[in-house]
């Protein structure tokens, strides 16, 4: 699971204008739709191609929970891509991106300043350069590690610097044990 990979996928469907199809039949055949056929969707959800069309036609309603999680996961992954990219231009051009998180939260200092991780519960909203990156560095295939130093390095520039106007010698900011993360547009 990709906390941070998931969290940014969370805060980009928020912007969405209608829901996503919830049971089995609609969102198969949105995917058909999308995929153009019966074969390729059945290849993506590793099931049969007359299984496929059984559910096209809700001759068969409710999946297996594992084959229910794989294909609202699609669904979601593939729904409105309009409107998740316009959401994702805005945060990274006008509006930033706001991250709620609690957690143990170091940094490193010069000697003698308590850089020891503290349990810290945060909002801050970051600027959309900030923004920009996360949603790049999540297009080009990230790592969550890579997107929680990001996230991190944000916190050090905006929350614990304050924009270059304290603590200047702070040279980077550590997540550890995250109990909770949120992203909001």
């Amino acid at each position: 699971m990709s906390l941070f990979g998931d969290g940014l996928d969370a805060a980009v469907q928020k912007a969405f204008t209608r829901p996503a199809p919830k049971n089995a039949g609609p969102q198969m055949r949105y995917l058909v739709k999308q995929l153009k056929g019966t074969k390729a969707v059945a290849q993506m959800l590793r099931i049969s191609q007359r299984t496929v069309e059984r559910y096209v036609k809700d001759q068969i309603k409710k999946p297996r929970p594992d084959l229910a999680a794989r294909l609202e996961a699609e669904v979601k992954k593939r729904w409105q891509p309009q409107i998740r990219a316009q959401a994702r231009q805005k945060a990274a051009t006008t509006g930033g991106i706001v991250i709620d998180t609690r957690a143990r939260i170091g940094y490193t200092a010069p000697i003698g300043t308590t850089d020891e991780d503290r349990l810290r519960h945060l909002t801050v909203a970051l600027p959309p350069q900030y923004a920009a990156r996360l949603f790049d560095a999540q297009e080009q295939g990230a790592s969550d590690q890579q997107l929680q130093q990001i996230a991190a390095e944000a916190l050090k520039e905006v929350y614990f610097q304050d924009n270059g106007r304290r603590a200047g010698q702070l040279e980077s900011v550590r997540f550890t044990g995250i109990e909770h993360l949120e992203f909001d547009l």
